[in-house]
């Protein structure tokens, strides 16, 4: 993986901390702008980072960063950051999709406020900022829309396992399956990038089993290499497709995994793959 990303801008929605900071300290380590759209202003005790913090760690890693509060829900919010972070850097490369929120309680005990904040979080906000970013993409020579979210897997287990939770994960998807077929003839790039495992975050310690999860969880890292294997592709020859961690770095001949975690009779599965 020797293309690099340099003077390339990304925006990303969340980003404070996880898989989606992972991506942007990788991208920065090759001298990307990075601009992070998200909420956490201030620490929290169970979430570590803001997008403060972050921001130090993206110009650290060699990267120039771009801290905007704001809310991925919101028009006005989107459009004030694509504005920002062309203001201040020139234009958008790459739109990153990786906000997202997860309850898993089946229909009955899933309330409407939970489930209209995913829809808003995963689908809305993933279609609210590759749309309001579209001018800026197709002025660039290597623009790719990368959403963190699933392949569309119809086994109806995973509907039947949180309806609410897959509804708003593949509506996503569908985001990623549109734009790609929309957008191949400006020549913009939109995939979808999931993992092979749990990965070790915030949410997999808070809501997903803790400790003993974490233990069965891949690194971050994993993914930001994937992503930025994805992200140095030609937006032609890489487009509609739903990418799963650990196959993307086969393809560029990475196969030794170990440096990620535990082997993978160890880990555990992520959602959404059979």
């Amino acid at each position: 993986m020797t293309t690099s990303l340099a003077g390339r801008t990304i925006l990303m929605s969340g980003g404070s901390r996880g898989i989606g900071l992972a991506i942007a300290e990788r991208a920065a380590r090759d001298g990307a702008n990075v601009a992070i759209l998200a909420k956490t202003d201030q620490p929290h005790p169970r979430l570590e980072g803001t997008i403060h913090t972050a921001a130090a760690a993206i110009e650290e890693a060699g990267g120039q960063a771009l801290a905007i509060l704001g809310d991925v829900r919101s028009q006005e919010s989107v459009q004030e950051a694509v504005d920002r972070t062309v203001e201040r850097f020139g234009g958008i490369d790459i739109v990153v999709n990786n906000a997202s929120a997860i309850d898993l309680s089946p229909t009955a005990d899933l309330s409407m406020k939970k489930y209209d904040l995913m829809q808003d979080i995963n689908t809305r906000g993933s279609f609210l900022l590759a749309k309001t970013a579209l001018p800026h993409l197709r002025a660039s020579d290597a623009a790719h829309v990368l959403t963190l979210s699933p392949p569309l897997n119809l086994n109806p287990h995973w509907a039947g396992a949180h309806l609410g939770y897959t509804i708003a994960k593949y509506g996503m998807s569908l985001v990623t399956l549109g734009l790609a077929q929309e957008w191949r003839e400006l020549g913009i790039a939109a995939n979808s990038l999931w993992p092979r495992t749990a990965i070790a975050t915030a949410a997999v310690a808070n809501l997903l089993g803790g400790e003993q999860t974490m233990a069965r969880s891949r690194s971050p890292q994993i993914m930001a290499d994937a992503a930025h294997a994805v992200l140095t592709r030609e937006p032609a020859e890489c487009t509609g497709r739903f990418l799963i961690d650990d196959e993307v770095l086969a393809e560029e001949g990475v196969t030794d995994l170990s440096t990620y975690g535990p082997p993978l009779e160890q880990l555990l599965p992520d959602f959404f793959l059979d």
